[in-house]
């Protein structure tokens, strides 16, 4: 059994129930019409289309030849010519149009100066005199033509025409190539101009300037040399004397009657002599002239001098030869009569006098030396001194008093409660408690110490002093006592001279005239205030109060800063202020005083003592029961302890507040009262 089957011939292949031929290369840009054979794409040749046309040929199997002209390239599918830079048409074979260039001929040349440009690139051909990249530049100086590549034949400064190359000659010159000066008596352009020399002077063929011949001057020669001066340009001087005049030309002497010689140096008359026989006296001034004139008896005199004898200084402001040169002296300044040396005012130097004198200089020649104290400047013409702010007297060594300040000390003072007052500017400086531009605020609330800085540290208080910080406490509360401080108030305050001490710290806070850590140094010498910030005004040796400034004058002056003289009346007036010496003496008999006082207290005290002894042995020792419990328990001992120490604390408040009134001096009844706690406590 079998079946007839259908079967493709050779060179095909069954797809799809179609024969289809069979191509044993791929073909690449085309396709398979039968064995082994392509069909080509426009464009595409070769036995598998892989190979594109050639520049020359274009369509199907490259089969047409192309017919664009001048480079173009034609498209290998349609043949459309492609045309290369400057050309057109259809098949590219006409140039771009005059005026255009470049792909497409869509380019405007940028040619100059009837410049033609190529239709390809657009570069410009430039007509001859011109050169540049646009031809938009004349032929460089010293070349002409086409391209520029001709040689200018031109001299002296001449130019050629840039297309010609005809030459412009400059001024003074002419020719063809301008190589012939201007003939005698002309100059300047083309040779037109006429010289305007005269006396034999030469004129510049190109400027017509003229050259002078010797003896003459000015811009055309029409002047002669002046007097003194001869020759060439008129540059030599003359070596004339007495009064003769040279010849402008070469210089020869013309000599005055009565004088002869080359230079006219001879008198006719022997010296001292003089008129038409030579036998008058000269009556010129011997040491101050030079000689007489021999006819005339003139007197001719010597540097400085002047007048009809020669016996007359220079005028002021001039010297030298016949009084006719000018000093050159300035800030008025006089000047030697002879030399002209300048002798300069009081405050300036220098040759011509005019440099100020340096600072701290002054008067003639600047010589002297100022003596103005703390920056103050002095005049350079009389040495008084200008005080800056804060100073002032004589050499501004005085400062300004407590009530002023400034330029002067005009402007007075505003500080209030003690504060110290600056000098210069007139700030002040707060004493403790208050604060403000003028001080005249006391510290807010709270608050306390110098420039207000420090905070109340009370408790149940209604406030604190502003001054020293103690608390005003309120009522059914205390505080530590005047003179002690910290925990428990246990700690003696070491403050000395009335000074107040910190309640918290012991810090001491010093009083008017005093400084120190404990407040135990005076001021030092010249000062004295609060902080000892303010300068003492006392003059002569006077010293002054280290708390108010007060002056205490030496012997010889008076006057509230000592600047008075005292007469012997004045020295016994009872109103004189005393003398440091003085009043150390009161204070010593206040100390001695103050010691007595304190003896009879301490007498009072053991009057007491025995008294209080006596009446308990009259009680016998009948004290007080006292029971106890595991919790608490106190002896007869530990009673009569504390009750000690409640009548010691009762004693310190006692003369604490005696102290305070300033009836006994403080430590002394401190340590006495000790001495007896320890004896009447038993410890």
């Amino acid at each position: 059994m079998y079946r007839r089957r259908s079967q493709c011939c050779p060179g095909y292949y069954e797809s799809d129930d179609y024969c289809v031929p069979l191509c044993t290369e791929e073909c690449m840009h085309g396709r398979c019409v039968s064995p082994d054979t392509c069909q080509c794409e426009p464009g595409w040749g070769g036995t598998d289309c892989s190979s594109g046309c050639d520049s020359e040929h274009w369509g199907p199997h490259c089969s047409n030849r192309c017919q664009c002209q001048n480079r173009a390239l034609c498209n290998p599918i349609t043949g459309a010519c492609v045309c290369a830079d400057g050309y057109k048409g259809w098949r590219c074979e006409e140039p771009c149009d005059h005026g255009k260039y470049g792909k497409g001929c869509q380019y405007k040349c940028q040619c100059q100066n009837a410049a033609t440009c190529d239709h390809e690139t657009g570069e410009c051909h430039c007509s001859p005199g011109y050169t540049g990249a646009f031809c938009e530049e004349h032929c460089p100086s010293g070349s002409h033509g086409a391209h520029c590549e001709l040689r200018c034949p031109c001299q002296n400064g001449g130019k050629c025409h840039h297309i010609t190359g005809d030459c412009t000659c400059p001024a003074g010159w002419m020719g063809l190539v301008c190589a012939q000066p201007c003939p005698f008596g002309k100059f300047g352009i083309n040779c037109t101009q006429d010289c305007p020399c005269h006396n034999g002077g030469q004129c510049d063929h190109v400027t017509g300037k003229c050259h002078c011949i010797a003896g003459y001057t000015g811009d055309r020669c029409q002047e002669e040399c002046p007097v003194g001066s001869y020759g060439l340009q008129c540059a030599q001087r003359c070596e004339c004397l007495n009064g003769a005049e040279c010849y402008h030309v070469n210089g020869a002497c013309l000599c005055e009657p009565g004088f002869t010689g080359d230079r006219c140096q001879d008198r006719i008359c022997p010296d001292g002599l003089y008129g038409l026989k030579c036998h008058k006296q000269c009556p010129c001034n011997g040491k101050h002239s030079q000689s007489c004139h021999p006819l005339s008896g003139e007197c001719s005199c010597k540097a400085g001098w002047t007048g009809l004898y020669c016996n007359e200084t220079c005028s002021s402001g001039f010297h030298g030869e016949n009084c006719q040169q000018t000093c050159n002296c300035q800030n008025g300044a006089d000047c030697d009569s002879i030399t002209g040396k300048c002798v300069c005012a009081p405050g300036f130097e220098g040759e011509d006098c005019s440099l100020p004198c340096l600072p701290g200089k002054y008067g003639a020649n600047c010589s002297s030396t100022c003596r103005c104290k703390h920056g103050g400047t002095c005049s350079p013409i009389h040495g008084s001194c200008i005080c800056k702010a804060g100073w002032q007297g004589v050499d501004c060594s005085i400062p300004c008093s407590s009530a002023t300040w400034g330029l002067y000390c005009n402007n007075s003072c505003t500080c209030v409660n003690g504060a110290a007052c600056n000098p210069e500017d007139g700030s002040c400086t707060c004493s403790p408690g208050w604060h403000g531009k003028d001080c005249d605020q006391p510290c807010p609330d709270g608050t306390y110490g110098l420039n207000c800085s420090r905070h109340c540290d009370c408790c149940h208080a209604s406030s604190c002093d502003p001054i020293t910080g103690f608390c005003h406490c309120v009522t059914g509360w205390t505080g530590c006592p005047m003179g002690f401080y910290g925990k428990d108030c246990i700690q003696l305050c070491k403050c000395q001279n009335g000074a107040d001490c910190d309640h918290v710290t012991g810090e001491c806070m010093c009083r008017t005239g005093f400084i120190g850590k404990h407040c135990e140094q005076k001021c030092p010498p010249g000062t004295f205030g609060y902080g000892c910030q303010q300068l003492c005004e006392c003059m002569n040796n006077g010293t002054c109060d280290h708390v108010t400034g007060t002056c205490y004058c030496t012997s010889g002056f008076k006057g509230i800063r000592c600047d008075q003289a005292a007469l012997l009346m004045d020295e016994l007036n009872p109103y004189t202020r005393i003398s440091p010496a003085l009043a150390s003496d009161k204070h010593s008999i206040g100390a001695i005083t103050g010691i007595i006082i304190l003896l009879l207290i301490i007498v009072v005290l053991l009057v007491l003592f025995i008294w209080y002894k006596w009446k308990k042995k009259e009680k016998g020792h009948d004290m007080p029961s006292v029971s106890y419990t595991p919790a608490m328990r106190i002896t007869n001992t530990d009673y009569s302890l504390s009750v000690c120490v409640i009548k010691h604390k009762e004693n310190l408040l006692k003369y604490n507040k005696a102290y305070m009134n300033n009836a006994l001096d403080y430590g002394t009844s401190v340590n006495y009262l000790d001495l007896l706690y320890n004896y009447t406590c038993g410890i």
